[in-house]
C-alpha cells in the first residue's frame, strides 16, 4: 500500500505534481523517517513545523510504516 502525504499551504507548490485534492501517493520504502521522506520529496526538514502520521503528531525520526497518512506542515505566523 502506498503512503499517502497531504501538504499544507507554502508546500503544496515546492513538489512538483501534487494534487491538494488528492495528496499523493507515494510508493512505500521499509525503514524509511518521516525526515526520510521529507527529503524524497525535495523539501527542507528544518522548514516543516508539524508532522501528523496517522492523525497523530510524529518526529522527524518516526519510522513509517506501510499504509500511513502523512501530513506535513509549515510554520504558520498570525498575530
Amino acid at each position: 500500500m502506498p503512503l499517502l502525504v497531504k501538504l499544507s499551504t507554502t508546500l503544496r507548490k515546492q513538489v512538483p505534481g501534487y494534487d491538494p485534492n488528492t495528496g499523493l501517493d507515494l510508493e512505500f520504502v521499509p525503514g524509511e523517517s518521516a525526515e526520510g521522506l521529507i527529503q524524497r520529496l525535495g523539501l527542507d526538514p528544518k522548514r516543516i513545523k508539524i508532522i501528523m502520521v496517522n492523525g497523530r503528531s510524529a518526529a522527524l525520526d518516526q519510522e513509517l510504516r506501510d499504509g500511513d497518512r502523512v501530513g506535513l506542515f509549515p510554520p504558520v505566523g498570525g498575530g
